[in-house]
């Protein structure tokens, strides 16, 4: 689990501070929407078949630092969307380091060398940009329906390096993928561009995407996964996850979804059950905690979880497993 110590810590310290609060549910990471308008048009992505209205709004910084504060996570992702299109992103990244949130600004990178001049951001290590990479050339801007996305993505990559930025990735995985393209991707990030922290998740299908015909079912995953994490693959790239998660893409232990730990607030207020699917919207954590019927979730419960392995709904349950295992504590302590 390649995550800097001082942030495996404070994650750790959470869960513990929860359960001895006796709370059985609360967040891990907190997934934040401050806009839903975009400058791609990926395929496996249902975000901006809102209506141009939605697309035109803009979450104001201060409920964002509201709405994160409520939730009490310690730490934050950025989504949308392309956040780097909000007007005030830089202010908002600033003021939840300022509270010392650990912060991932999730971007497709287009836009970050003409940008990143004119964003009042500064290296941290509360602070990441996460750039989006599924593939190598052709394979992501084949994914993102755009020529030349890849390249630009890289330079950005460089430059944010270069001044001294923690630099992550989020690689989503179709049913387009072989072990071999997930081989070579990993390869290049973490050897090529030196990613600071690599992330996988197997792509959910979005009810809105353009694209239904690529998403994986549980078991090509599982087969996808341990064809590529053969030969100790895994231990050499520089992966976020905790090893029972990567455990579980493999097939080798399976888990409930515990959609909670990773809650989403985006325009509409907080969405129910999670970040993948949305059956309405509260105002409060709380409410979402309290209000939603999470018994009613998750494979074999409904049909859209039937094929989902996404890192926001089973995350959760491999830290907790995790933490609740001396061995797999010594284990995950051991690849920090």
């Amino acid at each position: 689990m390649n995550m800097p110590l001082h942030q495996a810590i404070r994650v750790a310290r959470h869960v513990a501070t929860q359960k001895l609060r006796k709370r059985d549910k609360f967040p891990f990471i907190m997934e934040l929407e401050p806009i839903l308008a975009c400058n791609l048009k990926c395929g496996g992505c249902g975000k901006i078949q809102h209506p141009a209205n939605i697309l035109k709004q803009r979450m104001p910084v201060e409920q964002a630092v509201a709405a994160v504060e409520e939730a009490g996570a310690p730490m934050v992702s950025i989504a949308g969307g392309e956040p780097l299109m909000h007007p005030e992103i830089d202010r908002m990244v600033n003021e939840l380091v300022k509270r010392k949130k650990y912060v991932f600004l999730c971007t497709n990178a287009v836009l970050l060398r003409k940008k990143i001049d004119k964003l009042d951001l500064k290296p941290s290590k509360y602070f990441a940009f996460t750039v989006h990479l599924d593939g190598l050339r052709e394979r992501h801007d084949a994914a993102v329906a755009k020529e030349g996305v890849f390249d630009e993505a890289v330079a950005a990559i460089r430059e944010l390096k270069r001044r001294g930025f923690r630099v992550t990735t989020n690689t989503t995985v179709f049913n387009t993928d072989t072990p071999q393209s997930v081989i070579d991707v990993l390869d290049y990030l973490n050897d090529e561009l030196e990613i600071d922290s690599l992330m996988l998740s197997p792509a959910y299908a979005y009810e809105k995407a353009p694209d239904q015909e690529h998403f994986l079912g549980v078991q090509e995953t599982r087969e996808l996964f341990r064809k590529a994490f053969a030969n100790g693959n895994r231990k050499r790239w520089r992966l976020v996850h905790s090893p029972l998660f990567l455990d579980f893409l493999e097939g080798k232990v399976d888990f409930e979804c515990t959609a909670w730990g990773v809650p989403l607030y985006t325009l509409f207020g907080w969405q129910k059950p999670c970040y993948l699917m949305g059956d309405g919207y509260v105002k409060t954590y709380r409410e979402l905690v309290e209000t939603t019927e999470w018994e009613k979730y998750g494979r074999g419960r409904d049909p859209r979880c039937a094929n989902c392995m996404a890192h926001c709904g089973y995350e959760p349950t491999s830290v907790l497993a995790t933490m609740s295992s001396l061995k797999e504590s010594i284990r995950a302590a051991r690849e920090t």
